[in-house]
């Protein structure tokens, strides 16, 4: 588990890898009761078919409560942001760090021929680099040990 791993490998690890969609005229209520049924912070928008924004909960922190929007008649397209920076399943872990760290970003939709076939957050590609930190230190402390012929 390397840096340089594409987001494919990233998005088979995931114990929960369900693409949650709304579309854009729904509540933000509603949205928030999806995100709080399946514990995520984030929802992608499509609109026929296509990815037209994402939700999530910084949207609704700034664009919802801290503008006086009330959640059950606000609509999604309301406060979403759009248009929507995805990656695809080639980009590395790497070049999804160097995005979420330079936009700010949280979550990104990985995009796979005009399909939106998984999300990644910042706790997903944590979680791999320490992945990959642990078996390097064990692979070392094996060899230091002589666990591992020389």
């Amino acid at each position: 588990m390397q840096i340089t791993d594409t987001i494919d490998k990233v998005l088979k690890g995931k114990s929960f890898n369900k693409v949650l969609a709304l579309a854009p005229e729904q509540t933000v209520f509603e949205a928030l009761q999806t995100m709080a049924e399946y514990d995520v912070g984030c929802l992608i928008v499509c609109s026929e078919g296509r990815l037209v924004g994402i939700f999530s909960e910084r949207d609704y922190a700034r664009k919802g409560i801290l503008r006086g929007h009330m959640s059950k008649e606000t609509l999604v397209s309301d406060i979403m942001t759009s248009p929507v920076m995805y990656v695809t399943p080639e980009h590395t872990v790497d070049d999804c760090m160097n995005l979420m760290t330079e936009r700010h970003f949280r979550h990104l939709p990985v995009i796979e021929r005009d399909k939106v076939i998984g999300m990644v957050s910042i706790g997903d590609m944590v979680k791999w680099i320490i992945s990959g930190q642990k078996q390097a230190i064990e692979a070392l402390e094996g060899y230091i040990t002589g666990g591992y012929p020389a």
